[in-house]
């Protein structure tokens, strides 16, 4: 598919989240959305995947996007507090959360909600306490204690963590952990989440967001907001949704998200990413996508 190109319609970059957005929960995406993407690509744009994901959760783009030839280039991940190259496998810049600030909403958390469960994403890799493992591709390190994990080996783990998150063994719902949970999160850190069905949520540094890295590498583009498209399906995808000139919540995504961006693409389920992109590559225009 051969398409219009940012002189005829505007828009220079295309920022996408991945779960929920583009990839199912079964780390699959479909042949639609890879091609759509790679016509943008061809056409001139620039694309760069935001994700919560750390570096590597980034597997499935290399499966994907890389089996068709498309080059990936850079990745925000961690709700922003590491920029990737997936081709070099290289961190170009980290924003970490420093311990003492880690250590203060362990504590906070746990007086809060005694039996949460925590694990870290440091640049030398993931680390669990046994009650948070959730399922997943990525082999955690395991350790009895996150805070004592912490305190120990803080030098070693380069002063701090890229994201911190917390997990309700005994819930599903992520909004009433969190708004549980909220008021031990130290003032000098930031909490989202991200996970469907899962009393999940992640505390990166404050400050450091999607929307805050994106607009970094949009500036060095020389990319305006107005510029940019963006789409994401759940909270920690708001700021980033409101940055960009046209941003996009998933219809099958989190109630508050379709509530609060500008417009609604199709369902994940009907490769809504993509139908979007092929309007913009065929038509010149962005649907207005909300009922």
């Amino acid at each position: 598919m051969t398409g219009l190109g940012p002189e005829a319609t505007g828009i220079r970059l295309i920022a996408s989240d991945l779960d929920g957005t583009i990839l199912s929960h079964r780390f699959e995406m479909s042949e639609r959305t890879v091609e759509a993407f790679g016509a943008a690509r061809a056409a001139g744009y620039e694309v760069v995947f935001v994700t919560g994901r750390p570096p590597w959760f980034f597997g499935p783009l290399r499966t994907y996007m890389g089996s068709a030839g498309h080059t990936i280039g850079r990745v925000i991940g961690a709700n922003g507090a590491v920029v990737y190259d997936l081709e070099a496998e290289e961190v170009l810049a980290s924003e970490l959360l420093p311990v003492a600030d880690a250590l203060e909403t362990v504590e906070g958390i746990r007086r809060l909600v005694p039996h949460a469960a925590f694990g870290v994403d440091t640049l030398a890799g993931p680390v669990a306490e046994p009650a948070f493992t959730v399922s997943s591709p990525v082999q955690f390190e395991h350790v009895e204690d996150i805070a004592e994990m912490l305190r120990s080996r803080g030098e070693e783990i380069g002063g701090g963590v890229l994201k911190l998150y917390a997990r309700d063994p005994e819930s599903t719902d992520a909004d009433a952990f969190l708004d549980a949970a909220q008021a031990g999160v130290s003032p000098a850190a930031y909490a989202t989440h991200s996970v469907a069905g899962v009393a999940l949520f992640e505390v990166s540094r404050a400050g450091v967001t999607k929307a805050h890295t994106l607009e970094e590498f949009a500036h060095a583009l020389g990319i305006a907001p107005q510029e940019v498209l963006a789409f994401g399906d759940m909270p920690n995808d708001l700021e980033m949704l409101a940055w960009a000139g046209h941003g996009y919540a998933m219809a099958s995504g989190h109630p508050r998200v379709r509530e609060q961006a500008e417009r609604i693409a199709p369902p994940f389920e009907e490769d809504g990413v993509a139908q979007v992109i092929e309007s913009l590559l065929e038509t010149g225009r962005l649907p207005e996508g909300r009922p």
